[in-house]
């Protein structure tokens, strides 16, 4: 067996708007009418102040449903549209003061402020990030209800969203393995106590992390964060030791090696199928990328002399020169079945002991090693999966 020695309350958001579902206790007292299973809704536009004013609506099912049974429903209604499809109950001023989040690819969780022993509060927020809402049912099952409800309506859009992301790959000249295996939503902990949601797309070899879905080919190219998939590994799933159960209960962790060292990220997810989904889909891309890549190499030095270290998945370890002219001149050779041991000091020497009279062979690959180290890594796993022995 080998082994690798390594060197190695959350901020009031700033939503533009508040919708609270149920009775507040500065509300008038509501009258009989409305969605069925609330009071009331109440709209209030942020200011600087704490002291924010609100608007009482006793009427919001214009806002839900259509003139026609069966009529298709816009993603990104107009104003205009709107009004026509909307009961005469509501006058022209209030509907221009309502608030409409597509469900196309939207955020959605109960993981919100402000804190509720009940947890009735919900957080809606659209695929761009310029509306969110927050809204409170009268009790912890009716709020489940809505989000289950979103989320099941959401998702029913999904196959969509993936064949525009794909279209929007496709025509920024994306390379093979470059198809999108997913699309959701993390919601990454931040070491400084604080969170922050963040679009996933998964393709064959990348994690491709952003702040909101993109909505141009440009946007596409230009994630917050692009994660190489063989070189990320995920080390956490399920509960967090020594963390709030229901903040850490269904997160999971990943780890990738860069040139800058080992980043670390712990994201959280709303339901435990898709903690599941996002375990397998993970573990499942960097084998599915490491049969793709196959070979790796690098730069660097070993015994005072420049050459090339060449990692492939079935070929093992080779090291090289090559010459102006010549061919490549091999130093060493080893299959992977050899290696014993592995480590490295966290800033540019890569160790391999391949149990041979030269032992422990030291190499200087000029940069953090951690890239290769996760690199060796997913090979072995990868190469143990097809033998069958990780479910």
């Amino acid at each position: 067996p080998h082994a690798h020695r390594g060197a190695e309350h959350r901020a009031p958001p700033q939503h533009p708007w508040v919708m609270a579902l149920g009775r507040h206790e500065e509300a008038p007292a509501p009258t009989q009418g409305g969605c069925k299973g609330f009071q009331g809704v109440l709209v209030g536009r942020m200011r600087p102040s704490w002291s924010t004013p609100l608007k009482y609506m006793k009427e919001i099912s214009p806002y839900f449903k259509n003139s026609s049974a069966g009529a298709t429903v816009s993603w990104d209604p107009s104003p205009s549209a709107l009004q026509k499809r909307s009961s005469p109950l509501l006058p022209p001023r209030e509907l221009r003061e309502g608030r409409t989040v597509p469900l196309k690819m939207c955020y959605v969780s109960r993981k919100c402020l402000p804190a509720d022993p009940e947890h009735r509060y919900l957080e809606v927020c659209s695929a761009d990030g310029r509306l969110a809402l927050f809204l409170r049912a009268k009790d912890e099952a009716t709020a489940q209800s809505w989000l289950s409800a979103i989320q099941a309506n959401a998702s029913a859009l999904l196959p969509r969203v993936k064949e525009e992301l794909r279209a929007q790959l496709a025509g920024a000249g994306a390379v093979a393995g470059r198809d999108i295996k997913h699309v959701g939503w993390l919601t990454e902990q931040l070491p400084s106590a604080g969170t922050r949601n963040l679009l996933a797309v998964l393709t064959e070899k990348e994690l491709l992390l952003y702040g909101s879905l993109p909505q141009s080919r440009e946007a596409m190219g230009k994630p917050t964060h692009s994660y190489p998939l063989i070189a990320t590994r995920l080390v956490h799933s399920g509960p967090a030791k020594g963390s709030a159960l229901y903040e850490a209960e269904l997160s999971f962790a990943l780890r990738s090696g860069t040139r800058l060292g080992v980043q670390t990220h712990l994201f959280s997810l709303e339901n435990p199928r898709d903690l599941a989904l996002w375990t397998r889909l993970l573990v499942d891309g960097t084998h599915g990328a490491a049969e793709l890549v196959q070979e790796v190499s690098t730069a660097c030095t070993w015994k005072g002399q420049d050459c090339t270290l060449s990692i492939h998945i079935d070929k093992g370890f080779t090291i090289f020169t090559t010459e102006p002219g010549l061919s490549k001149t091999i130093l060493l050779q080893q299959p992977f079945e050899k290696l014993q041991m592995s480590s490295d000091d966290g800033t540019k020497m890569l160790y391999l002991d391949f149990g041979g009279p030269e032992g422990e062979i030291q190499l200087d690959l000029h940069s953090c090693p951690k890239t290769i180290v996760f690199i060796i890594h997913s090979f072995l796993s990868a190469k143990v999966t097809r033998l069958g022995l990780l479910a």
